[in-house]
């Protein structure tokens, strides 16, 4: 091969690995862009069609499996806010995010409390909204890592704009875990008592809400002095915050 054949073929390796090198740096400047674009489809999809599972559902049967327990199965019924008891989602806001129909799905106030509190030391506290928690539970997964939260803040401030408030507060009551493995109002109820979640009383609905902290380490039906003094303390907050039309008006 001659000199000039030599060079030549330099020049044309060179172009094609700056061409992969443009092609692949194209891509990467799309990528957020379509992430972007299928995220908000997400969202809107989901405002008007009831998701058959979430991906925290799913990363729970991939963890059973990886355990080799072959015979858990996800427990997962969906109901319409109003085919549940109306004392089920103001327990939920009482437990969980009082702020609720106000905040725009942070709420500072609670952030920085929570800020001051870690800062003195013992055990931490989290600021998380309902918001917040639907976000991670319908499309993310379980861990602590800046990427998860930076997606748990952008999906929050997507429901927030996309969908009314009455649709965050179903969609947390139906994928929010009570127990291992049972996910949703309907499926706890329907394991705990046999019954609807439309037929829940307001001591049962404060138990469901009661076990959030940790679901599997908690038994709604079966509640021991923590589970009781705690659902004592959402009906008591329940009733001061006005009832059930306190989340009726924050729609």
């Amino acid at each position: 091969m001659g000199a000039e054949q030599a060079e030549l073929k330099v020049e044309q390796e060179s172009g094609t690995k700056a061409g992969r090198r443009k092609r692949w740096l194209r891509r990467l400047l799309w990528a957020p862009v379509v992430f972007a674009v299928f995220s908000v489809v997400q969202v809107v999809v989901l405002r008007f069609v009831d998701p058959p599972f979430s991906t925290v559902m799913v990363f729970r049967q991939m963890e059973a499996l990886g355990q080799g327990d072959w015979k858990f199965r996800i427990r997962y019924q969906w109901r319409d806010l109003d085919q549940m008891a109306r004392s089920v989602p103001i327990s939920l806001v009482a437990a969980e995010d009082q702020r609720f129909p106000e905040h725009n799905g942070f709420d500072l106030q609670a952030i920085e409390k929570a800020r001051k509190h870690n800062e003195r030391g013992g055990r931490l506290r989290g600021a998380s909204t309902i918001s917040q928690q639907t976000a991670k539970n319908v499309f993310l997964w379980q861990g602590r890592s800046w990427l998860r939260k930076g997606l748990e803040v952008w999906y929050t401030v997507l429901i927030e704009a996309l969908w009314p408030k009455q649709r965050i507060i179903e969609m947390y009551a139906n994928v929010a875990e009570f127990g291992d493995g049972i996910y949703g109002v309907q499926a706890a109820s329907r394991a705990y008592w046999g019954k609807d979640a439309a037929r829940l009383s307001p001591a049962e609905s404060a138990r469901l809400a009661a076990v959030l902290p940790s679901p599997r380490r908690y038994n709604a039906a079966k509640p021991g002095p923590y589970v009781q003094r705690r659902a004592a303390w959402i009906q008591r907050q329940a009733r001061q915050l006005g009832g059930a039309d306190y989340v009726d008006d924050g729609n």
